[in-house]
């Protein structure tokens, strides 16, 4: 007996086909759905101008002026399209940085305060001063000079008669201390075999013990004055008296008893090292306040150094942007400093932190101070008889702009402002069509000093390339050309 197998109807076949399709293809969107959106952009902008003759291409092969409209071969408009000579486009300041593509990207809406590079409170000056009285023995440092951490400064002989009165009662202290020690070795002798009574060596015992109570506190009085353990126990080891400092430089990242150091004898100045915590820049010497041979009192300022290794922008933003500024600090935004340069030029510094906002707001001009982190950098580094001079490229006092983000808007078109000309209600990008540039209208969502933000309604598309500075230029190049100039193609048209 034959089994006949039912038969399914279609339309259930092509139910569960479209099925497993749309299952298929939601597993594996990820490798086919933006090569298929590329495409699709790519063939709207081929597509866009309203199309090319292939056939057009073919016979323009030879010659591309040959006896044909420019318009319908190029796919552009001749009253809007604009061929710039190299001349041209030099003069314009286009090159391959300032001639691409367009992209989505996300754009910041900012305010633009007034600001000033300033000095990091209690760490960009660093005041050298002698914790001793004496005179200037020896200068090794020149007013401007780059000063590297632990360079010996100044050579000064004492004459602090505190300091010199403490080590000679410690000298002496010493000297007693001895005497008592070997005299009590030799009672221990001498009582072990009763010739001397025990009561004698245990008076002797009580005196030691006095005098080494005298000199802990003798030590202290030292290390009150600014010696060092290190120099202390030198004095107990050599019993001789330090009559000469030596003052060097600071590290400003750890300040340590190395810095001032107490000598019998004079030495030449040299780099100490510091291996803990090594500055990375140098300090400069900016204020040199002693000179060989003067007399100093104790706490006397000798040098001011200062360190631009790192220094603060300070920003001066009105009372009502409070709220946007604690927002942006909230946010991690970043800062971007921009720095006017002579002529039409700035330098714009990209990517700084804010540091902190004032707890208060200036009574009179009715601003609040914030700060922001300023990396410095040499400029120029050389020496000049023997002397080494840095230069910093940025340095307290200098007068710049902050721009500060208030507002993040995703997924914009963001074009620099010279990339757009205006014309009454109109704005316009110049598109770039082979060796032409089309005008294309836009519309600007908005606008600031640096950017403006065009509206993605189909003007344009991500990866159109255009110019993206000279739109002025080209506008009233491209006005004069429609008022009649004279062509250089003369006999055909464009």
């Amino acid at each position: 007996m034959k089994i006949r197998t039912p038969k399914v109807p279609m339309k259930w076949v092509w139910l569960v086909a479209t099925l497993i399709v749309l299952i298929v293809g939601g597993i594996s969107w990820k490798h086919w759905f933006p090569p298929t959106k590329a495409w699709v952009d790519q063939t709207a902008v081929s597509f866009r101008g309203g199309g090319e003759s292939h056939e057009g291409e073919a016979a323009g092969e030879a010659d591309p002026h040959a006896g044909h409209d420019h318009a319908a071969h190029a796919g552009h408009d001749d009253a809007m399209s604009l061929e710039l000579s190299k001349q041209a486009i030099r003069n314009i300041g286009l090159s391959d940085e300032t001639i691409r593509p367009i992209k989505l990207e996300t754009f910041r809406r900012s305010i633009t305060v007034p600001a000033v590079v300033v000095e990091r409170p209690g760490r960009s000056r660093v005041q050298v001063a002698t914790p001793m009285t004496g005179v200037v023995t020896h200068v090794h440092a020149v007013q401007g000079e780059a000063i590297e951490p632990g360079s010996l400064l100044f050579q000064i002989r004492l004459t602090h008669e505190d300091l010199v009165s403490a080590q000679t009662d410690f000298v002496r202290m010493l000297g007693e201390l001895d005497v008592e020690n070997r005299e009590i070795a030799r009672l221990q002798q001498v009582t072990s075999s009763g010739a001397v009574a025990g009561k004698v060596l245990l008076e002797r015992q009580y005196s030691r013990d006095k005098l080494n109570a005298n000199l802990g506190a003798m030590r202290e009085s030292l290390r009150l004055h600014g010696l060092s353990d290190s120099q202390v126990e030198q004095i107990a080891q050599e019993r001789r008296l330090l009559r000469e400092l030596q003052i060097f430089a600071p590290n400003v990242d750890s300040h340590g008893e190395e810095e001032l150091r107490l000598t019998q004898r004079v030495v030449q100045a040299g780099y100490v090292q510091d291996d803990e915590n090594q500055h990375t820049g140098p300090l400069i010497l900016q204020d040199l306040a002693v000179h060989k041979g003067e007399s100093v009192s104790a706490g006397e300022t000798l040098c001011i150094l200062t360190d631009y290794d790192e220094l603060f922008i300070e920003g001066l933003a009105f009372e009502q942007d409070i709220n946007q500024l604690r927002n942006a600090s909230q946010n991690g935004w970043k800062v971007d400093a921009i720095f006017e340069e002579p002529g039409s030029e700035s330098r714009v510094i990209e990517g700084l932190e804010i540091a902190y906002l004032a707890n208060q707001v200036d009574a009179q001009s009715r601003t609040l101070r914030f700060y922001v982190g300023l990396p410095n950098e040499v400029a120029n580094d050389h020496r000049a008889s023997g002397n080494r001079y840095v230069e910093w490229r940025y340095v307290p006092g200098q007068r710049m702009q902050l721009r500060v983000p208030v507002e993040e808007m995703p997924e914009q078109i963001v074009v620099p402002v010279e990339a757009v000309a205006s014309e009454g209600a109109e704005t316009f990008v110049f598109q770039q069509n082979g060796n032409h540039f089309d005008r294309v209208p836009v519309h600007v969502k908005y606008r600031d000093q640096y950017s403006a933000v065009i509206d993605n309604d189909g003007s344009l598309f991500p990866g159109d390339v255009i110019a993206m500075r000279g739109a002025h230029q080209m506008q009233m190049a491209l006005k004069n050309k429609s008022g009649g100039g004279v062509d250089p193609h003369a006999g055909h048209n464009h």
